[in-house]
């Protein structure tokens, strides 16, 4: 069967009616696909071979992590494949934890215009207040950066189980 180009097309009336009505259009009908929107605000390049998009100042990159507990510690592992020891700061102070750094190496002085940006690089913080009590003090962390990620095992504290007070 041949196909008409315009199968697969809205007539006028029938976008209008899509768009411009209060009720959703029935199951049985195929919903017109909206255009993914671009932010007006969006920093765009005003001129040729002007396609910078910096806005590290103002937002420092997120680190990811993953955080869980095994019987008696507490384990914090984020990726930072590509991070030196020498870049990353890590501390605790009143059980909220701390890991920033900076990522560098995406600057290329010779590069003229950037096609594809996806990788993150520059300064980077995350604080996350740990869901237990950890011993804060040297000997009951241990920090390691191993093949890109890093792992922070804390010792957790004892928590004595409430103790029932018998009323007289």
């Amino acid at each position: 069967m041949a196909r008409n180009n315009n199968d697969d097309m809205l007539m006028e009336d029938e976008l209008a009616a899509a768009f411009l009505t209060d009720e959703p259009a029935p199951v049985d009908e195929p919903q017109p696909e909206m255009p993914e929107a671009i932010p007006e605000d969006l920093p765009m390049a005003e001129e040729e071979g002007e396609d910078e998009w910096d806005n590290t100042d103002e937002f420092p990159g997120q680190l990811a992590v993953d955080v869980y507990e095994t019987a008696d510690k507490l384990v914090v592992k984020a990726r930072t494949a590509g991070i030196s020891k020498a870049d990353l700061d890590v501390s605790i102070s009143d059980n909220i934890l701390t890991i920033s750094g900076i990522l560098s190496g995406g600057e290329d002085e010779q590069t003229t215009r950037w096609h594809i940006q996806e990788c993150y690089w520059g300064e980077f913080s995350r604080t996350i207040a740990l869901p237990v009590q950890v011993k804060e003090d040297e000997n009951s962390v241990k920090a390691e950066l191993k093949d890109g990620v890093l792992t922070i095992t804390f010792d957790k504290e004892k928590v004595e189980a409430p103790k029932r007070i018998t009323i007289q």
